[in-house]
């Protein structure tokens, strides 16, 4: 497996990524946006937004999105997508401070971001930075047992067939859990999440970690 930089990595895999049929998407899909709730009206910011998935349903649901993404490739695709003209949308590194007003948004999404991420610590206080008083961060990520599998973000690259992996970093639950709390940030909902026979129905490429924990979330205030 090539083992890239995550923005190279999600640049190349921007091409395939909305046809991949990941089954960690679906399992995110399955569980984040009951436990995100009503987001209608809401400003929200959407770190590592990608193509975009999580913001066009945000702004579908009545809510006013903001999206920041590093990878070019990615936001390109968003943009091009119906109703990704009413997203604001920042090409930004995210591993630096945030363009973005500190206390200006009633959420914070970050999804299947935090892996790629060495500083989670820094990372989490600047979510925390761009939450309003009494607005909410919510968190999904891959589980880190799936790097006891020897699993982590990768994908077959269609021109050369090869295993591409963006940079990852074997950050642990108690990473993420204490990272948030030295952020200021209270644990409102942790849960962890994991492939089940439902979903090796829809997706033949769940079928191999059956009963395995493979999506993290966490909703913090």
């Amino acid at each position: 497996m090539e083992v890239v930089s995550t923005v190279s990595g999600y640049d190349r895999w921007s091409e395939i990524y909305d046809s991949d049929e990941n089954p960690l998407i679906l399992l995110e899909e399955k569980h984040l946006p009951v436990l995100a709730g009503n987001v209608a009206g809401l400003k929200v910011a959407d770190i590592g937004c990608g193509t975009g998935r999580h913001a066009l349903r945000l702004t579908a649901a009545g809510a006013q999105v903001t999206a920041v993404d590093f990878s070019q490739e990615m936001l390109n695709r968003a943009r091009a997508k119906p109703g990704a003209e009413r997203i604001r949308f920042i090409q930004h590194d995210i591993t630096k401070r945030l363009p973005l007003d500190t206390g200006s948004f009633d959420a914070v999404f970050c999804c299947l971001v935090l892996d790629h991420i060495a500083d989670v610590q820094g990372f989490f206080s600047e979510l925390a930075r761009l939450r309003r008083p009494g607005g909410f961060v919510m968190i999904s990520v891959m589980h880190p047992a799936m790097m006891l599998r020897g699993v982590q973000a990768r994908f077959t690259d269609p021109a050369s067939g090869r295993k591409i992996s963006p940079r990852s970093y074997p950050n642990q639950i108690s990473d993420y859990v204490m990272a948030a709390v030295r952020a200021g940030l209270t644990l409102g909902h942790v849960s962890e999440h994991a492939i089940d026979a439902e979903l090796t129905g829809v997706s033949e490429r769940a079928a191999k970690y059956l009963d395995w924990p493979v999506l993290f979330l966490m909703r913090l205030t």
